[in-house]
């Protein structure tokens, strides 16, 4: 039997930390944000992950967003194991490709054409490529503390890992790179007149509501906004939904916010818990795009079967009213943690939409990622690894956004608020 202070999870990120850059595949796994040793995970289950140690956790980062029906979902397995049985890449056109944009494109009808890639990074990337071919135009606009993958053009002032690390730029981007990435205030509409007033600009780039910097919603007249003044100035406008996409609402954030950009980029939700992620927009515009166009872009594990299965499944599940149950749970989930806060006389925020969610130690709303940056990080730290002793999994950094799955049961959210009383009790004892 392992000791307190050599278990099972110590012993393998010992020696993941000779082989991985500080031991992990991805940075914010790493802890950096709260401190203290990453767990290794063994197994997950329906709300629940289990770590080589044996300790259950319910889980609220769920893979950070892919998994909106839980872990190991048999109608995703049996998709799975029914496709593999008949190859896993072929590297030539599938049934089972036509079959996710369809599904994709029925829920948003703006994005008429759409490639598929394997990561959000991808998708993004390419987004901005198409953008700046059809505009002819080089310069791009993003928000502070929105994440858009770690292409060079996107680390400039980004959310995610790059904020929870206190990065505001990433070594390695040239300067001549960074020089054509502008940066604006999530929210702040007057600053991107101006942005887009003294410049060129491709395209503008935002997460309709912040994920990377913890949950930040737009404000009611933001994406109208930015809708009418990329318009006036001759840019294109794209939602990065990576994350939000098929979370915020059954159809995205258009359905839930009103507003229709040029180009929308996806991940996450749409490969079901396996690599992959899309990018499209108007026919017109997509067709741009090799072999129909000149703007290059491919990739050898685009559309593979496994990963069009799993997104198949998952979103043939997620029927309107599924969604609109998750999105209910994740309400129960919000208004007990503010009544929990408020209870113990600890300042705090919290909001969801969809089944998003997120909180801030500050009394007053977050609006932007420098508000973000005001909020109690003490307290965070400190809640989280109580949250994590009790039982409860959140990301481990103020600046990620939380989800709910399909599998979160009633009992799953009263445990979880019983243990995250005990966690806030103890934040405001201090």
């Amino acid at each position: 039997m392992t000791g307190a202070t050599d278990t099972a999870s110590r012993q393998l990120m010992s020696r993941a930390r000779e082989l991985f850059p500080g031991g992990v595949n991805s940075p914010v796994r790493a802890f950096g944000g709260v401190g203290g040793e990453p767990f290794v995970v063994e197994r997950g289950e329906g709300s629940r992950i289990w770590d080589v140690d044996g300790n259950e956790y319910i889980d609220f980062v769920l893979s950070w967003g892919p998994l909106i029906l839980g872990h190991a979902p048999r109608v995703v397995l049996d998709a799975l194991e029914d496709t593999m049985r008949r190859g896993t890449s072929f590297g030539i056109p599938t049934e089972l490709e036509v079959r996710l944009a369809e599904l994709i494109v029925d829920r948003m009808p703006h994005v008429e054409m759409l490639r598929f890639v394997s990561s959000g990074t991808e998708a993004t990337m390419s987004a901005i490529r198409v953008a700046r071919a059809v505009t002819k135009r080089d310069v791009i606009l993003k928000f502070d503390g929105c994440y858009h993958g770690h292409a060079d053009s996107f680390l400039v002032r980004a959310g995610s890992g790059v904020a929870t690390l206190g990065l505001p730029n990433s070594p390695g981007v040239p300067e001549a790179l960074a020089s054509l990435t502008l940066t604006a205030p999530f929210n702040d509409l007057a600053a991107v007149e101006r942005a887009l007033s003294q410049h060129d600009v491709a395209a503008v780039i935002v997460e309709p509501v912040i994920g990377n910097a913890g949950f930040i919603p737009p404000d009611p007249e933001f994406l109208p906004g930015l809708r009418t003044l990329t318009d006036r100035f001759g840019a294109l406008l794209i939602f990065d939904e990576v994350m939000t996409g098929f979370r915020v609402a059954y159809g995205g954030a258009r359905e839930r916010f009103g507003t229709v950009p040029d180009l929308t980029t996806l991940g996450k939700v749409i490969g079901g818990g396996l690599p992959v992620a899309a990018y499209g927009g108007r026919r017109e515009t997509m067709e741009c795009v090799a072999p129909s166009g000149p703007v290059y872009q491919a990739g050898t594990l685009s559309g593979n079967p496994l990963a069009m299965a799993a997104g198949i499944a998952t979103l043939t599940s997620l029927t309107p009213d599924l969604h609109d149950r998750i999105s209910a749970q994740t309400l129960r989930l919000v208004r007990g943690l503010v009544e929990s806060a408020a209870r113990h006389r600890v300042p705090f925020s919290a909001n969801a939409a969809g089944s998003m969610w997120g909180f801030f130690f500050r009394a007053e709303p977050v609006r932007s990622f420098s508000d973000a940056k005001t909020a109690h990080a003490e307290h965070f730290r400190r809640f989280f690894h109580a949250a994590l002793e009790l039982g409860v999994y959140l990301a481990p950094s103020p600046f990620e956004a939380a989800f709910m799955s399909a599998a979160h049961s009633n009992d799953d959210i009263a445990l979880a608020l019983e243990r995250l009383d005990e966690a806030m009790r103890r934040i405001g004892a201090s």
